[in-house]
Parts: structure tokens; sequence; C-alpha cells
């Protein structure tokens, strides 16, 4: 018997224009008990300052060089560097099924603060502006020289990232990388097609729909993607069309660091945790080249979490995610909605501190 359709109750996919891929939405999926894999309570004591962290301020690295006693950010070349400015060419391929190309590049890391015991939700605005302008500063300097910078950041040991100390890593290539290549091809085709950025139409469309926004400010956007893959996954976008980070006003840059820090306080305020995530800058390419456009492009940032039900319980992306397409349970509108209900004032902050904070 045929029924009525709901997002929320009946199995569907749904179409990423921005990377052109699709996802298999199964919000029954939700009901199902879980009994596989509970990770381990996340680790909440860490030291303030470890002379034998090497990104900690006055450290020694694996290289012997010591770190400067920084208060603010601090940016360094990787010590062990999966991409490096000078490698021979693999040269011409014998056949079209084993080919080679160049890659080169440079890899380096970025600490937030000087304290290995606070995370960007817990550092003030001013201070994740710093981030910010650092930010644009190394995406400026990279980009003179390679096409593409890439800024990501892996937060907590469930996403592989094995240092507690709030940093970020910086790698720039003289290639587009897979998930750019795609981003650029399904901007350049929507805009040829429509006369607009898709990203700058998404906001509008997504503005007026409204259930899928999370946060909203005078310059930005955070909202779960209609065709998001990870359970609490958001995008960050900016109202203003803006083609990368070092483009970003003063005023931007400012209600950055502020909607920056209410949304990451909404993700550790979801489980009472330090919320684990991998999340990247996305913007136009940096090529020089005479003629070249790139309006196209709208910068936004990619917010991936894992956790799915509490926070040991996570989302794998493995079997069907693998071999056939992604695939997840609970629904977009669901999360967003979820999110947004949760406070902006972080759960670990005292009663006076929350109250404080309420009134500011």
């Amino acid at each position: 018997m045929a029924t009525t359709f709901r997002a929320s109750e009946h199995q569907h996919i749904r179409y990423n224009p921005l990377q052109d891929e699709w996802v298999l939405v199964s919000a029954h999926r939700m009901k199902r008990p879980w009994q596989g894999q509970v990770e381990p309570p996340l680790l909440t004591t860490v030291p303030r300052h470890d002379p034998h962290n090497p990104l900690c301020p006055g450290a020694t690295r694996a290289n012997g060089e010591v770190n400067p006693h920084y208060e603010g950010t601090f940016l360094f070349d990787n010590d062990f560097p999966a991409l490096q400015p000078d490698a021979p060419s693999p040269g011409p391929s014998d056949h079209p099924l084993f080919q080679a190309e160049a890659a080169r590049g440079v890899c380096k890391v970025m600490c937030f603060h000087p304290w290995s015991d606070v995370t960007l939700p817990l550092m003030s605005v001013p201070e994740i502006r710093a981030v910010v302008d650092a930010w644009a500063s190394v995406t400026e300097e990279l980009g003179a020289q390679y096409p593409w910078v890439q800024i990501f950041e892996n937060k907590g040991a469930m996403m592989g990232c094995s240092n507690p100390h709030p940093h970020c890593q910086v790698w720039a290539s003289s290639f587009l990388p897979d998930v750019a290549q795609r981003e650029e091809r399904s901007q350049r085709t929507y805009q040829s097609q429509h006369g607009e950025p898709l990203l700058m139409e998404y906001g509008r469309q997504e503005l007026l729909r409204k259930d899928r926004l999370v946060l909203t400010s005078e310059h930005w956007l955070v909202l779960v993607p209609f065709w998001a893959v990870w359970p609490f996954q958001t995008l960050l976008l900016p109202r203003r069309h803006v083609r990368r980070l070092p483009e970003l006003t003063s005023a931007e840059r400012d209600d950055l660091a502020y909607i920056m820090k209410k949304l990451l306080t909404k993700y550790d305020n979801l489980f009472e945790t330090s919320f684990p995530y991998s999340m990247g800058w996305h913007g136009a390419p940096m090529e020089s080249e005479a003629g070249a456009n790139w309006d196209h492009w709208q910068l936004h940032a990619h917010y991936y979490p894992p956790l799915l039900r509490s926070a040991t319980v996570r989302k794998f992306m493995v079997g069907y995610e693998m071999l056939a397409q992604a695939q997840r349970d609970l629904t977009p509108e669901q999360a967003a909605e979820r999110l947004r209900a949760l406070p902006e004032v972080h759960y670990l902050l005292g009663q006076k501190d929350r109250e404080t904070a309420a009134i500011a």
C-alpha cells in the first residue's frame, strides 16, 4: 500500500551537488539496539604544559629544534612531512594503466595556543580571531607558490590525533587533490548553467527553508548540509561571496571567531565531551595564471564529527560505505534540530561562569 513519504521515517538517497555523490539516508535504523564497538572514555585530564610534548612552548622537537616560548599561534615546518618541495619526477608512463605524476609541496603545523589543556571552544574570541588571521596569512604565503593550500584539524584520538595540544596542519601541494577537483568541477559547472555560485544559492535556500540551520550571524551561516554523511556534520559558509580566506574583511574575521566558538561549544555540549572531528577549509585554488577566473568558488569549511549516539559510540565508514556509497541513520534535519537546541555556554563552565556568559 502506498504511503506518504516522510524523510524522518523512510529511506531515500540524497544528492551532494558540491562533490557529485549520493548518500543513503536510513532514519529508521536509529531504532535498532547498539551492540557494536564502544570507544573507551575520552581522556579529560591534560597537563597545561608538558616539556616532553613537542608542540609545547620551549619543547625540543624530533629534529632537535627548540620551540620558542610562544604566547599566541605558532607555525613551523612538519618534522615528518608527507610532501617536500624538491622531489624527482616519475617520468612518462609506459602504459595508461600505470600513471604517476610529480608531487611537490610543504607541510606545516600550526599551534593555536600555548596551553595543552584548552581547545578552540574554550579559547576566547580574540584568541580564535588570531587563529583565523594565521590561517589567512599562511594561505596567502603558501598560495604564492602552490595552487592548493589545505588547512585541516584532526581533533581527538578518535580522529587520529595523537597529541592533545590544540593545533592544525597545513599542506600545500603542486596539484589539486581529488576532493578539490570534484568541488572545482561542480562549482564551475553550476555557475555556467545557472549564472551564480553554487554555494551562494545553496546558502540562500537554506536560509529560506531554515530546518537545517544551526547558527546564523551577521556574516556567517552554520548548517547541517542536506547531503550530510557524518551524523552531526556541518558546513560553515560566509554570507558574502568570498573565494578565499585572505579575502575576509576584519568584521568577517571577528564574526567567524564568534560563530566558531558557538558551534564548537554546541558540539562539546552534545554529549558533554571534548567532541572529536576532522575539519578543513576549501577555497578557490591559488593559481596565478593570466586570465584565470575562480568566481564560481565560495569559501567554506567542512566539519566531520564521528560521534553518533553518545560520547563513546561512533559512526564507522566501512562495508557498504567503502564498497557502494555513504549511508547515514539520523536525518540532517534531526541533527540540526538537536544542535540548535543546545546551549551556547560550555558545559565545563561553572554556574557562575554560565550566568556571566549568558548576560554577556
